[in-house]
């Protein structure tokens, strides 16, 4: 208040009180309250405006580095690529066979065995491969090798699913099958291991769920799974699966910000990707789905949770 004692004269608070000595005093101390309110709604405001400000340099921002990211990423593509391009055949002389020199009058002419003929080389190698000889390993090929070599979640091909029914595996009472819709022409399969139990088959079906559509289809017990549903679980006894954010529909594909690569059309069981990923897909202390701090994200949508479990592993 001693900032707002400054706004009035003196001699307007001794008329004040002249006028009116029982309430004049209640005046004053009303019209200070009503001018200390004005100047911090004023600063209020103000202080709206700027943080509006900020968000929209910051938004702005963040378009700019996703922009430069593309670019460098599309320059270390091309970069790579550069040193495994073909290059053009030497070229070939003419004259099928090489110039002899004629040797000087007199001198001996050397004897120039004769050529091994092809079988005799091929009775070589046979000879070779019964004494245990090791063959040569196939050239692998340069770009092939540069594609393997990225491994992060990009990789993976997650999509929301819709699960439309669930039933208790004929074999096993620890699993249950699935019908999942993902926006394809049929339903997909899906074996996981959420229990043979009855409240829990009626509790799933009918939600929105987080594929990872492009393992290879394998049988379990006798029923071909052909995607794997995601949960977390900080134990062995609870476990709930991801939930996509609000709106989203079958289909919708989930990425990664900080990781903007294409899926593999299928990830090769021998390459074990999602084994060397899955240590570090993890739900956070606020409860997110995240790669390395990056978040699941359905892109216009929103970021995939946990219903309520934190700081706790994706599996």
């Amino acid at each position: 208040m001693d900032d707002v004692d400054t706004l009035f004269n003196p001699s307007l608070a001794a008329a004040l009180k002249k006028l009116d000595p029982e309430d004049g005093e209640q005046i004053l101390e009303y019209f200070k309250t009503h001018a200390l309110m004005s100047r911090e709604k004023a600063l209020l405001q103000s202080s709206v405006r700027e943080q509006k400000k900020l968000l929209v340099e910051n938004a702005k921002l963040k378009k700019d580095i996703e922009q430069l990211r593309v670019q460098l990423q599309d320059k270390q593509k091309r970069r790579s690529a550069k040193p495994f391009h073909s290059q053009a055949p030497p070229p070939q002389s003419f004259s099928s066979t090489p110039a002899t020199p004629i040797p000087p009058a007199g001198a001996a002419v050397p004897e120039t065995p004769p050529p091994a003929s092809p079988s005799h080389e091929g009775r070589e190698r046979q000879t070779r491969r019964k004494r245990g000889g090791r063959k040569a390993p196939p050239i692998s090929d340069p770009l092939a090798l540069g594609a393997e070599s990225r491994i992060d979640a990009s990789r993976l091909d997650l999509r929301v699913g819709k699960i439309l029914g669930s039933r208790r595996h004929p074999l096993s009472e620890a699993m249950s099958v699935q019908e999942v819709d993902v926006g394809e022409n049929s339903p997909r399969v899906v074996v996981s291991r959420l229990g043979g139990k009855s409240d829990v088959n009626q509790e799933v079906r009918g939600s929105l769920a987080v594929l990872l559509c492009n393992v290879k289809p394998s049988k379990i017990r006798g029923v071909v799974s052909q995607a794997r549903l995601l949960s977390c679980s900080a134990s062995d006894d609870h476990a709930e699966l991801l939930l996509p954010p609000a709106g989203s529909a079958p289909g919708d594909r989930i990425t990664f910000l900080n990781y903007p690569g294409e899926p593999d059309r299928e990830l090769q069981s021998k390459l074990k990707i999602w084994e060397l990923l899955q240590p570090d897909l993890q739900v956070d202390s606020r409860g997110v789905a995240n790669y390395k701090g990056s978040g699941f994200e359905v892109k216009g949508k929103g970021l995939c949770r946990a219903p309520s479990l934190m700081n706790c592993p994706i599996r």
